[in-house]
């Protein structure tokens, strides 16, 4: 898979321990929107997916964290590697640690049935939603995120990401 581009504070010189947590994300794009997961309590988007459990290949997990954030079933036949984003940074809890993630990203589509969304206790409290959203209101909306506990490299990477959609025809701007 092809590295969309790399995120990498340099700030990690002196870190003596690595810890890694890949995720896998879904790119879902119908009529001209893309399908994005809302936290209304800190009002950011992300692209529906998350962490890699052990044995599960990325486009596996992608699978069932886009069912499990959004309720929307993918189609196994339709998914298509588009790229990844490397990410190095000093921990932001551990000085003496190296945080490395890849952040492996597919195009593809799903059923027009929604399942029931099945969120993790934090997903809950943040009041994850699905939306259909145009890519500029999401950009321009985690570039604005304001009092999260969240590094502000994930928004920057889910606008990034965005943007090269729009760079290579897959959304408009």
């Amino acid at each position: 898979m092809r590295m969309l581009f790399e995120m990498d504070k340099k700030d990690h010189a002196h870190c003596t321990h690595t810890f890694t947590r890949n995720s896998a994300r879904s790119i879902i794009i119908k009529d001209g929107m893309v399908a994005m997961v809302r936290s209304r309590q800190y009002d950011y988007y992300k692209f529906p997916g998350g962490g890699i459990e052990n044995g599960e290949s990325p486009a596996e997990a992608m699978i069932r964290e886009t069912r499990e954030e959004t309720g929307l079933v993918v189609i196994p036949e339709s998914v298509q590697e588009y790229g990844y984003v490397h990410r190095i940074q000093k921990s932001d809890l551990d000085p003496a640690e190296c945080f490395i993630q890849d952040n492996y990203y597919y195009l593809c589509e799903t059923e027009d049935q929604l399942s029931s969304q099945q969120l993790d206790d934090y997903e809950a409290q943040e009041s994850f939603m699905l939306e259909y959203v145009k890519p500029e209101t999401a950009i321009r909306r985690n570039r604005n995120v304001k009092n999260s506990p969240y590094n502000p490299l994930m928004f920057e990477r889910e606008a990034k990401v965005l943007e090269h959609l729009i760079a290579e025809g897959l959304l408009k701007g």
